[in-house]
């Protein structure tokens, strides 16, 4: 029963948070500084990310095909970074990092009584703390995997470069044919639009366990780290039933 409560709670948080995250660019400039908060500490990581994707999957593929399907290869590797390895890779990166430091941060802030004074005052800690929070990741986590799936494709042809045979003409042209077509760029847009999910699932789970933090300092290292961990869990388990979703509007 415990369980079934804490999931029932945690629904109706998730639902009342996204109706007042939806609100929250009436309050521009706090969108903004939580916007840039989120950007800062994940781009360096999904920069890096990107770059190791591109080798990794190159290496693989290379090794793999038949020689006579190599000029496939930059193909496959636009296909699979764009439509799975960049959304998924930019949801892990903001749920390790967002899911911790929002857990942390609205754990503090809980321990220290700033959100019952908050409350006293008569101001909703949802629409103040919560909601520009939620929808900054909302709408940094595409940015994040647009510069993931640049960045993949720019280093896969790097490697391409370093032992493979094509130009950068020929393979910018591969690229361009595994991404071409009107059904290819729905799943394109819908791809990387799927990530705004993972997004409000990342801050809502973080800012739940942070603002139900109890327990003096070491609550606060519990509610980021269950902050983390569910993220990661909601993000791979929404991924399964979003790729269905894009699957059949595709």
């Amino acid at each position: 029963m415990h369980t079934l409560e804490q999931f029932g709670h945690f629904t109706y948080f998730a639902l009342t948070t996204l109706s007042a995250a939806l609100l929250a660019w009436r309050r521009p400039a706090e969108l903004l500084r939580q916007l840039y908060l989120c950007l800062y500490g994940s781009l360096p990581l999904g920069f890096v990310a990107g770059l190791a994707l591109g080798f990794v999957v190159w290496i693989h593929l290379h090794g793999a095909v038949d020689p006579l399907m190599r000029g496939k290869v930059p193909e496959f590797i636009a296909i699979g970074v764009v439509l799975e390895f960049a959304p998924l890779g930019a949801g892990l990166i903001l749920a390790g990092r967002s899911g911790a430091s929002l857990g942390a941060e609205l754990g503090s802030m809980r321990i220290s009584e700033q959100i019952d004074a908050l409350e006293s005052l008569g101001i909703s800690p949802l629409k103040q703390l919560v909601a520009p929070r939620v929808l900054a990741a909302m709408l940094a986590l595409p940015l994040l995997t647009i510069l993931m799936a640049y960045i993949a494709i720019c280093s896969s042809y790097c490697a391409e470069y370093l032992g493979g045979v094509m130009s950068l003409t020929e393979y910018q042209n591969a690229v361009w044919r595994g991404l071409a077509g009107d059904r290819m760029l729905i799943k394109i847009i819908l791809s990387t639009l799927k990530t705004v999910v993972f997004g409000y699932l990342v801050a809502t789970t973080g800012c739940y366990f942070g603002m139900k933090a109890t327990g003096g300092t070491e609550g606060i290292g519990v509610a980021a780290t269950r902050g983390v961990v569910v993220s990661i869990l909601l993000v791979l388990i929404a991924n399964v039933f979003l790729v269905k979703l894009i699957e059949m509007a595709s």
